[in-house]
């Protein structure tokens, strides 16, 4: 684990203090990666930050997640998706927040501060702070506390 927080560290746009990235995380254009403190990135998970990717402190990302920060372009009916390229988008997850094992966090996502995203989510959207979400698509279950 040292050896991947080492890694992150000097590959990441920034990394901050104790970092756990666990075995078979699989993270793209770490130059575009910003995590703050206290982060830990358990297996199986797929990050992409192309498109910027922004993980502030003390936030768990359970095993199998993904989190993407671009998404193709499909609007032309004359041409095959996998053709039109990708759009970029900016994905936040704020402080104190805590993803479910299996979530899906889409590009342009922005989870804000104490939220907690249910196992097995699609999330695509803004997320407020202090609530609880999930299903596919995430929707409102309930406030914290």
């Amino acid at each position: 684990m040292f050896v991947r927080y080492v890694c992150v560290k000097n590959c990441a746009k920034t990394c901050g203090d104790n970092v756990a990235i666990f075995s078979n995380v699989y993270l793209f254009n770490m130059q575009n990666l910003e995590l703050g403190d206290n982060v830990s990135i358990h297996p199986m998970c797929y990050i992409d930050a192309s498109g910027g990717i922004q993980i502030g402190n003390d936030v768990s990302i359970a095993h199998a997640c993904t989190i993407l920060s671009e998404e193709h372009i499909y609007t032309a009916l004359d041409r095959n998706i996998k053709d039109q390229g990708v759009r970029l988008k900016a994905t936040t997850v704020s402080n104190n927040v805590w993803v479910g094992a299996g979530a899906r966090i889409l590009a342009g996502c922005y989870l804000e501060e104490g939220s907690i995203i249910a196992s097995g989510a699609v999330v695509k959207n803004k997320v407020k702070g202090n609530t609880i979400v999930g299903g596919v698509p995430a929707k409102f279950i309930k406030e914290r506390g």
